[in-house]
């Protein structure tokens, strides 16, 4: 009996092993481009012709982005994230460069975004401004491609601390001074000015034009990241002290102009005045960043003077070399004082991440959480930092890789993004896509945070974006629920305190947005003065007032709601996010208990978390549609990865290539009225066999687990009505 029962553990253990090792499938392909004409080739549905004057990107009448030959039609721009390293194998040369190009158009990008061009320039140069010329001469080349395939640009004006300083090699690190230096130095500001005449006001050889004059150029962000209490918190491991030392005499000057002694001071601040004396300018900084008080109102209010001066500065600058497209400063941090900083500009940009990853070291964790059950926190964020009536760039997002959650991000961001009618998404990578799997370069040899190339769960959400967002599956809402600013009235006593989460929940059924106080018009907004105010308040009110139906299901204290546009649905509790559009039906789950309708498909059953979405292809409504792009995406991870914990949280090892996909099945419905098949689609595109035939109403099991390998994508056509 004993070896009865010893052989049956041996051989359960040997079968869960078994079982464990067969729900993570390797990846076959090894190119990863595009097939013209196949499923993942958008360049038709979403056509981005080549770019010329007439389609110079400008800022129409209402708000929004749209070519200057047709001002009155805006434009939502999809961004290739291009933050290249030598570590992700750098700018390509000039033949892979027009493959890249031409697969980012068919992949639905029409905008790409320049990041860390300064540190690619510079590195391993020891003499200022002594930029690689080949690697100039790549990114001219490059440019000049997408150019041709109708993909616009936006442009960093610095994104290293370093900038083009010679004889650094951390310029890839959040090291040094200038981001502070160039909005307080006349020195560092000529160093960034000398900067922008070098590489954007010179001619690009392949486009025989300026960047700075180009048409393709759509906005510059003049520093990444440099607001002054952001890069104080980034530096102060580095400085070993709160705020620069830098700042001491400025905002002296500063407290004098406004108090002029340092009586009036201490009868303001009180005892907050321990030390120093307003007539030598030798009052103090704070020396601790969170504490609360009139001092820390004060700091804000100088923050604003000095960034507000910058943005003048470096707006006239850019001016003067030719510039005429859209300037983007103080791009993150959505604080209220940066908010007030960002009220004098003509658009906004904004950086957000869900599980922010600052190392690739073993030991570095993640909270490995669902941005669904917080009711999408990280988004909701930004879109509280939005002023309404400019438009809105996201240029850096994601929902980092290993979450198991991230799957969430490829409906959550465009779905939202949609519903407040942004205008440009990015999510952040080294490039959003490789050409093929096996490059012989540190950062892809395994998939890592920001390497969304790699990743077959990125990817696919990349995929479903271009659909959703761009394409506009999902409908931007009508109704409009402002974020009334009073000025440096509404200053808190806090320096990082942002609007309240409770209040951004509104934006979950409404564009939300800052606007400035003016007399009342009747309009219902959330007040100046955010204490006392709930979200079902002014949802009542919104009722009241009739601009959101009397039985509009919306419950944001438990997470429960639909947007005003009635295509999103989100379900905080249950991790669950819903789109039920004409053209696209998508679900994101933690979970399938029972039977969600989406309209058009019914998801029956679900082995595991995952993300189904299923998209028209020939611009019809599914209902009528004969050809629909169905994406699954579970979760994926390197061969050999491991983790120090069981929650796999915490990496120990982030593996190799080949990238492994978690083995998963969905069953079906669809209310298609006659028969139909759907055959597996490769990551390059490629159409496979079918696998299933089937008629409308009939239940079908569908798996990634195709004969050619793990897939995240799926043809369905329709053999007869």
């Amino acid at each position: 009996m004993k070896h009865t029962v010893l052989a049956s553990l041996v051989a359960c253990l040997l079968f869960c092993q078994q079982v464990r090792a067969a729900a993570w499938l390797p990846v076959r392909e090894v190119s990863l481009e595009v097939q013209p004409g196949s499923p993942l080739d958008f360049s038709t549905i979403l056509p981005s012709p080549p770019i010329d004057d007439a389609s110079r990107i400008v800022i129409n009448s209402a708000g929004k982005l749209a070519k200057a030959g047709d001002g009155e039609t805006s434009q939502r721009f999809l961004c290739a994230s291009l933050a290249w390293s030598p570590a992700s194998g750098g700018f390509p040369d000039h033949a892979t460069a027009d493959r890249y190009a031409a697969q980012l158009k068919m992949h639905g990008y029409n905008i790409a975004r320049f990041h860390y061009v300064d540190a690619a320039l510079m590195e391993g140069r020891t003499t200022d401004f002594d930029f690689n010329s080949e690697v100039l001469d790549r990114i001219h080349y490059l440019m000049a491609a997408l150019k041709r395939n109708g993909i616009y640009w936006i442009m960093d004006g610095l994104s290293s601390s370093r900038g083009a300083f010679g004889g650094f090699d951390d310029r890839w690190e959040v090291k040094g001074d200038l981001k502070l230096g160039v909005q307080i130095d006349d020195a560092d500001f000529e160093h960034w000015l000398k900067f922008q005449q070098l590489v954007l006001a010179k001619v690009n050889p392949y486009t025989r034009v300026a960047p700075i004059r180009d048409p393709a150029l759509v906005a510059i962000v003049p520093f990444n990241e440099n607001g002054l209490e952001f890069d104080s918190m980034m530096q102060e491991n580095v400085r070993g002290s709160v705020f620069s030392e830098r700042l001491k005499p400025l905002f002296n000057d500063w407290l004098f102009k406004k108090y002029g002694t340092t009586e009036a001071l201490a009868a303001k601040w009180g005892w907050w005045v321990t030390s120093g004396d307003l007539f030598n300018r030798s009052i103090a900084l704070p020396t601790n960043r969170y504490e609360r008080s009139e001092r820390i109102r004060d700091l804000q209010s100088f923050f604003i003077d000095v960034e507000q001066q910058a943005t003048g500065r470096m707006t006239k600058a850019l001016r003067d070399l030719g510039f005429r497209g859209i300037i983007l400063p103080y791009n993150n941090w959505p604080t209220i004082q940066t908010g007030i900083t960002r009220s004098i500009q003509d658009a906004v940009a904004m950086n957000t991440y869900q599980d922010w990853v600052d190392s690739y070291a073993s030991g570095t964790s993640i909270q490995g959480k669902s941005s669904l059950e917080d009711g999408l926190l990280y988004l909701r964020t930004i879109g509280a930092a939005r002023w309404l009536g400019r438009p809105f760039f996201v240029t850096e997002y994601d929902h980092l890789f290993w979450s198991p959650y991230r799957y969430e991000a490829g409906l959550a961001a465009p779905a939202f993004a949609a519903l407040q009618d942004w205008d440009v998404l990015c999510r952040h990578a080294h490039g959003p896509i490789i050409l093929s799997y096996g490059e012989d370069v540190p950062h892809k040899k395994q998939m890592l945070p920001y390497a969304i190339a790699l990743d077959p769960v990125a990817r696919a959400g990349e995929t479903l974006s271009a659909l959703v967002f761009r394409r506009g599956d999902a409908t931007a809402a009508s109704l409009l629920i402002p974020f009334l600013v009073d000025g440096r009235a509404g200053l808190p006593d806090g320096i990082n305190d942002m609007e309240p989460e409770m209040l951004t929940r509104l934006g979950l059924v409404g564009a939300m947005g800052l606007q400035a106080a003016k007399g009342g018009d009747g309009t219902v907004a959330v007040q100046p003065l955010r204490s006392g105010q709930t979200p079902m308040q002014i949802v009542a009110q919104l009722k009241q007032a009739g601009t959101l139906d009397a039985v509009h299901p919306t419950d944001l204290d438990q997470g429960h709601l639909v947007s005003q546009t009635g295509e999103v649905q989100l379900d905080a509790p249950e991790k669950s996010l819903a789109l039920r559009s004409p053209k696209t039906e998508a679900l994101a789950f933690d979970k399938i208990d029972t039977p969600v309708d989406l309209g058009f498909a019914t998801v029956q059953t679900a082995d595991g978390r995952g993300l189904f979405a299923m998209s028209s292809l020939d611009d019809l409504p599914l209902e009528s549609s004969k050809r629909q792009l169905l994406i699954m995406a579970s979760d994926a991870h390197n061969t050999g990865m491991t983790f120090r914990d069981a929650d796999e949280r915490v990496i120990e090892n982030f593996g190799r290539l080949p990238v492994m996909i978690r083995r998963m099945e969905i069953g079906l419905t669809f209310k298609a009225t006659g028969a139909f098949r759907i055959s597996p689609v490769g990551l390059d595109g490629r159409v496979y066999p079918p696998v299933i035939s089937s008629a409308g109403g009939e239940a079908v099991t569908l798996t990634n687990d195709t004969p050619q390998g793990p897939t995240t994508y799926f043809l369905l056509e329709k053999i007869t009505q």
